[in-house]
C-alpha cells in the first residue's frame, strides 16, 4: 500500500497570494515512490500554480516542501530539476531544430578531447530510449518525430536528469488512442522503477487508467485525496464541482419559451466538437454542462462562427445561413462572452466606454462611425442598468475589478440587441456581488425574450437559471435534461457516465 512506504514528497500548507487574492490556501499534496497521483481540478483551481510553486517557478509565500527528510527551496524549475523533480508540458519544451541526441544530452553532452563525441551521445540515447520501449534513430531532428515521441524524450530527458519525482501536465491532450498507449506504458516502467509521477489532466478516462490516487483542488483548496480504486469517477467529479448530488429543483412553469430562433443540425467541426443538433427559442437558457475539455468552449466558439463548422446546417428564424466568422454572427446579431475575458474579450488599454460600444461600432462599420452623443448615451445606460462600478468611463479597462470587466463585456453586447447571447464561464474569478448580479441579469434577459447559451462549471447556477442542458463529455452531447430533469444528480450523473440519454 502506498501510505505504507515512506514519502518521496511532501508539500505541506502551501499557500500563494497575487495581489493580495488567494491563489492556493494551505495545500497539501503527498508523493509516493512507486505511484501515479492525479491532480485534478477545473481552471482556476490552483493546479498550475501549486506545481509551479513546487519547481520554483513560483516563490510559495507559506508551507513546506521535503523531498524524502531534507526540506528544499528550489528558486527554480533548474534548481528543483537537480534536486530529483522533473516536469514536461503538454506543449514539448524541446529544440525541433536539433537531433533527438542533441535534445536528450543538451548541457550533459560527452565529451572527447574538448567535443561533443556525437558517436557516444547517439549510442547512448539509444540505449536510454529502448529502456523506454522506443526504437529510433537518435541523429535525427526531434521534429522528424511525432508528438507523442518527442514527449517520450521529453520524459527520458526529464528522468535522466532528476529521476525522484515527474510531473506531466496535460500530456495526452494532443495524443490519440495509440499515443497514449505508448506514454503509459513509460509511466509504468517509471513507476516499476520506484519514481513518483504526477500526472494533471482533464481526462477522467485516463486518470482511472493511469493513476493509483487522485488529489483534487478547487478555488485554491485541496478538497480532498481519494485512493482511485475506491471510488467512481461520480465521486470525483462531485468533489471537483463542490456540488452534493441532491434533486434540487424549482419552478419552471414560467419559463415559456416562445419562437425558435436557431436551429442547429448535425453541427459540428471535425477534431473539434462532435456533430450536436441544438433548438434555441427565444426566453430560453441552454446550459452547457461539462468538465474541462469536454467541449463547452468548442461548442460556443462553433456557434459564434470563432471557428467555422465543418458539418452540418444552421437556420436563423427559419432561413439557412453560414457562420464563418464572428463578424458574420454579429451581423446576424449574435454576441459572445468567452471564457478568458482578459485574453480574448476586454482590449486593456482600451476606455471602458470605447470597450462597450466596441462591437455596436463594428457591426455598423468603421466607416459610419457612431456620435459622441450616442456613445455617451450607450455608455451610460449601461453603466447604471449594470452597475458597472468605475472612476471614469474613461478609464482603462483593464483598471476594473474581474467583475466590472464582466459587466464592461455584457454591455457591450446587449448594446447591440442581440437574438442569440452565448456566454463561456460568466461568472468565473468575479467576487460573491457581482456573480449575483450576473446571475440576476441572465434571468431578466431570459424574461426579456432573449435566447441565450451559458456554459459553465458551475452546476447550481445551470440549474438556477436554465430551461434545458445540454450535458457534454469527450466533446459530444450526450445527454439533454429538461424541465423537472435538471437538478445537480442528473447533470453530474451524465457527465460522469452514470446516466446516458435513454
Amino acid at each position: 500500500m502506498t501510505d505504507q512506504k515512506k514519502p518521496v514528497l511532501r508539500a505541506a500548507g502551501i499557500d500563494k497570494f497575487f495581489a493580495g487574492a488567494i491563489a492556493l490556501d494551505q495545500v497539501d499534496l503527498t508523493l509516493f515512490p512507486g505511484e501515479v497521483h492525479a491532480l485534478l481540478g477545473e481552471n482556476g483551481a490552483g493546479k498550475s500554480t501549486l506545481i509551479k510553486c513546487i519547481t520554483g517557478a513560483y516563490h510559495r509565500d507559506g508551507g513546506t516542501i521535503r523531498l524524502g527528510d531534507t526540506e528544499i527551496d528550489p528558486r527554480g524549475p533548474e534548481e528543483s530539476q537537480a534536486l530529483g523533480i522533473g516536469t514536461v508540458y503538454q506543449e514539448v519544451n524541446l529544440l525541433q531544430n536539433m537531433t533527438v541526441a542533441d535534445n536528450l544530452f543538451l548541457g550533459w553532452q560527452p565529451m572527447r578531447a574538448g567535443m561533443v563525441d556525437r558517436r557516444q551521445m547517439n549510442r547512448r540515447a539509444q540505449d536510454i530510449l529502448a529502456e523506454y520501449g522506443l526504437h529510433v534513430d537518435p541523429s535525427l531532428l526531434l521534429s522528424s518525430y511525432s508528438i507523442a515521441i518527442q514527449q517520450v524524450v521529453a520524459i527520458a530527458r526529464a528522468v535522466e536528469l532528476s529521476g525522484k519525482v515527474l510531473i506531466l501536465d496535460e500530456p495526452t491532450a494532443s495524443l490519440d488512442r495509440d499515443e497514449i498507449d505508448l506514454l503509459f506504458s513509460v509511466v509504468r516502467e517509471l513507476t516499476a522503477r520506484g519514481m513518483a509521477v504526477v500526472f494533471i489532466t482533464h481526462f477522467l478516462d485516463q486518470v482511472f487508467e493511469i493513476a493509483d490516487r487522485a488529489t483534487v483542488l478547487r478555488n485554491g483548496r485541496v478538497v480532498g485525496t481519494r485512493k482511485l480504486a475506491e471510488v467512481t469517477q461520480g465521486d470525483i467529479v462531485e468533489l471537483m464541482l463542490g456540488r452534493h448530488l441532491e434533486a434540487a429543483k424549482r419552478d419552471r412553469s414560467h419559463a415559456t419559451p416562445g419562437d425558435t430562433i436557431l436551429s442547429l443540425k448535425g453541427y459540428g467541426k471535425r477534431g473539434m466538437i462532435e456533430p450536436f443538433d441544438l433548438e434555441l427559442r427565444a426566453g430560453e437558457v441552454v446550459g452547457l454542462a461539462g468538465l474541462l475539455g469536454s467541449g463547452r468552449t468548442e461548442t460556443c466558439k462553433v456557434v459564434f462562427g470563432a471557428v467555422t463548422a465543418d458539418q452540418g446546417s444552421a437556420e436563423l428564424r427559419g432561413k439557412e445561413i453560414r457562420l464563418t466568422s464572428p463578424r458574420g454572427a454579429v451581423e446576424h446579431r449574435f454576441g459572445l462572452c468567452p471564457e478568458d475575458r482578459k485574453i480574448d474579450g476586454i482590449v486593456g488599454d482600451l476606455s471602458v466606454r470605447e470597450n462597450i460600444v466596441l462591437s455596436l461600432q463594428a457591426r455598423q462599420g468603421w466607416t459610419r462611425p457612431l456620435s459622441r452623443a450616442r456613445i455617451n448615451e450607450l455608455v451610460d445606460e449601461y453603466v447604471r442598468l449594470l452597475d458597472i462600478r468605475l472612476a471614469s468611463p474613461d478609464m482603462p479597462i483593464r483598471l476594473l475589478s474581474g467583475g466590472n470587466q464582466q459587466k464592461a463585456l455584457l454591455a457591450r453586447w446587449l448594446a447591440t440587441n442581440p437574438d442569440v447571447l452565448i456566454l463561456d464561464e460568466p461568472t468565473r474569478g468575479i467576487d460573491v456581488g457581482a456573480h449575483a448580479e450576473i446571475i440576476e441579469l441572465i434571468e431578466g434577459l431570459r424574461e426579456q425574450g432573449m435566447a441565450l447559451i451559458v456554459a459553465s462549471s458551475e452546476m447550481e447556477e445551470l440549474v438556477a437559471y436554465s430551461t434545458r442542458v445540454m450535458v457534454l463529455r469527450d466533446r459530444r452531447q450526450v445527454r439533454e435534461l429538461t424541465g423537472d430533469e435538471i437538478t445537480t444528480d442528473r447533470i453530474v450523473k451524465a457527465i460522469s457516465q452514470e446516466e446516458t440519454a435513454a
